[in-house]
């Protein structure tokens, strides 16, 4: 019976090795697989390409959380000239993607994934483009653009000022905004 008891946990440390040298070879093979598909298949890097199965919702996990973990708060409040300062650079670096008020743009179809149209409504309730998002939200999209995805950075582009004028503008988009902003954004 010692024996056979000896055995047993012989046995058993072959079974865990075993164990290990099944699982490292699973992971080389499926390692050799993505590189392979990869390398020499036809994954979707064109913007027409249907996009892999949950690729958005991974994307936007860790880009909420990022967001969430480096949020600032807007170093000064709302006025109608933080309107026209933010409308005047929407209007020159945002709108070709992003669109204005009452005519979204047409590149952003082409995009993909789609540019949001900011001055559009949701289907649901009254928010407006980013309206619900906090202003740091908006601002840090703006200052670190969003990787794969047509969004660059801003930085260097804009002042700090100018990108913070942007994401208040954003953020009160889903209210009557004064005529001259409203002119400036239309192209009046």
């Amino acid at each position: 019976m010692a024996a056979g008891g000896s055995k047993s946990s012989s046995g058993g440390s072959g079974g865990i090795f075993k164990f290990v040298l099944g699982f490292l070879f699973a992971f080389v093979v499926l390692f050799f697989g993505v590189w392979m598909y990869l390398r020499f298949g036809n994954p979707p890097v064109a913007t027409a390409d249907q996009p892999f199965p949950y690729e958005a919702k991974i994307v936007h996990i860790a880009l909420h959380a990022r967001i969430r973990r480096d949020m600032q708060q807007p170093p000064f409040g709302v006025s109608e000239d933080v309107y026209e300062t933010g409308a005047m650079a929407y209007k020159m670096h945002c709108a070709v993607c992003h669109g204005t008020p009452g005519k979204s743009a047409d590149i952003a179809q082409l995009m993909f994934p789609h540019a949001p149209q900011l001055w559009t409504k949701h289907h649901h309730g009254k928010v407006v483009g980013v309206s619900d998002d906090p202003p740091g939200s908006t601002y840090w999209k703006i200052n670190n653009g969003i990787r794969l995805t047509g969004m660059p950075s801003f930085k260097g582009i804009l002042t700090e000022d100018q990108m913070w004028d942007v994401a208040l503008l954003l953020q009160h988009s889903n209210e009557q905004l004064p005529d001259p902003v409203m002119g400036m954004l239309k192209g009046q």
